[in-house]
């Protein structure tokens, strides 16, 4: 089935990666430790198709039905349940919804379908975490223009975020979330994108920079945790708001956060592959809860690895009943996505500013494993290309859309 590998050795299958590195650096994971694996996705050019630890297979939808019946005639074709690891939000609430048909044919570790898809929205996770007494900064629901009144009551800055990322949402361009300084940018923002998705949360600031936010990731087995890893972005993109540009192991904070995830996770009885994202108040030292990730790697799952954690491989074997590995003691690893990192420090140079003698490992690039970089590149290119040719098709029929903070 796969060249090199034992005959009967459970599979891997890593279902997405095309606009994240997380599925190539689960693959990567896996098969530098001798993992047979499958990388699924909707685009030829994806990375982790194209890495040398993989063997390829398209399918036309990483979500919904169509998802499922693929990842099932897939499997029809193997002599053996593959362990499942999971790219989006979109796979995680397919491969959830049909639990039931999946099960007999992959080995998968989620929540039950509320309580993850409860995790999944912002809203939902922030009266959770009140509820529970864990730190987190204040925040108001918006569901509608009669909830303004509402941020008034909230000390500015602030960030306004949707409560979920629906398509339509992203199809209209928007970010991940919005920085406002006052009540009427706030205002401003809310009125912009309300009629296209009417449900976002108002969230007060936390002080600091971007460097001052940490995540825990972690694979959680129904006893508790089996591996977990606490890093700090160094850069992100876009700045404020934006997704892992660089980062590197924060084992200083490790205690802490691991106690904090850990806990969290316990009280809503999550199970499988999450993260928590923190960011640490410039003026206190305390660390305030951002948001999870459930059901799904990280974009940066593979800092981890670097460093010594194979997170990946932890989970992988404990779903095929054998002992997580030990962690390896390595020199420090600084993971970055090369195109995201180097805008970041034009805005922010100080971001660039790493200790002498660190390595520095891209999340593409890798001599021994060179065509994903490639091809990242190539879908880069492509998408860039397809943007500049909507925008100018978007001033030719005068619907130009944006929101402003300024």
């Amino acid at each position: 089935m796969f060249a090199g590998a034992p005959s009967g050795q459970v599979p891997a299958v890593v279902v997405g990666g095309t606009d994240n590195c997380g599925g190539l650096g689960v693959v990567r994971s896996l098969g530098q430790a001798g993992v047979p694996v499958i990388a699924v996705d909707s685009e030829a050019t994806a990375p982790a198709l194209h890495s040398r630890y993989a063997r390829k297979v398209l399918m036309p939808e990483l979500s919904g039905r169509s998802l499922v019946q693929n990842l099932l005639a897939l499997q029809a074709d193997l002599d053996s349940r593959p362990v499942l690891f999971l790219t989006s939000d979109e796979a995680v609430l397919a491969v959830s919804e049909h639990r039931a048909e999946l099960q007999g044919s992959y080995r998968l570790r989620l929540p039950d379908h509320d309580g993850l898809a409860s995790l999944m929205k912002k809203s939902d996770f922030q009266k959770f975490a009140v509820a529970h007494g864990f730190p987190i900064r204040r925040s108001v629901r918006i569901r509608s223009a009669n909830d303004l009144a509402s941020v008034a009551g909230l000390n500015f800055p602030a960030v306004v975020k949707p409560s979920v990322k629906t398509e339509d949402y992203l199809a209209h361009g928007f970010e991940r979330g919005y920085p406002v300084s006052s009540l009427e940018q706030a205002e401003a923002v809310i009125r912009r994108i309300l009629p296209v998705l009417p449900d976002l949360i108002v969230q007060e600031w936390i002080e600091g920079p971007d460097s001052a936010i940490y995540f825990c990731l972690m694979y959680r087995g129904a006893g508790g945790p089996v591996a977990s890893f606490t890093g700090r972005k160094l850069s992100i993109w876009p700045p404020g708001v934006g997704t892992t540009a660089s980062c590197m192991a924060a084992f200083e904070a490790h205690d802490e956060l691991h106690r904090l995830t850990e806990a969290f996770f316990a009280a809503a009885s999550f199970v499988g592959m999450g993260s928590m994202e923190y960011k640490r108040d410039a003026r206190t030292g305390e660390f305030f809860m951002i948001e999870p990730t459930v059901g799904r790697v990280d974009w940066q799952e593979e800092i981890a690895t670097l460093n010594g954690v194979n997170i990946p491989l932890a989970a992988y074997r404990h779903e095929i009943g054998g002992e997580a590995p030990a962690a390896v003691p390595t020199p420090p690893v600084i993971w970055r996505d090369r195109a995201r990192h180097w805008k970041a420090t034009r805005l922010n140079p100080a971001a660039a500013v790493w200790l002498p003698g660190t390595q520095v490992r891209d999340a593409y690039w890798r001599p021994t494993d060179p065509l994903p970089a490639l091809f990242h590149a190539l879908t880069a290119f492509m998408r860039s290309l397809r943007r500049a040719l909507k925008r100018r098709e978007t001033r030719r029929s005068g619907k130009a859309f944006s929101v402003s903070t300024r």
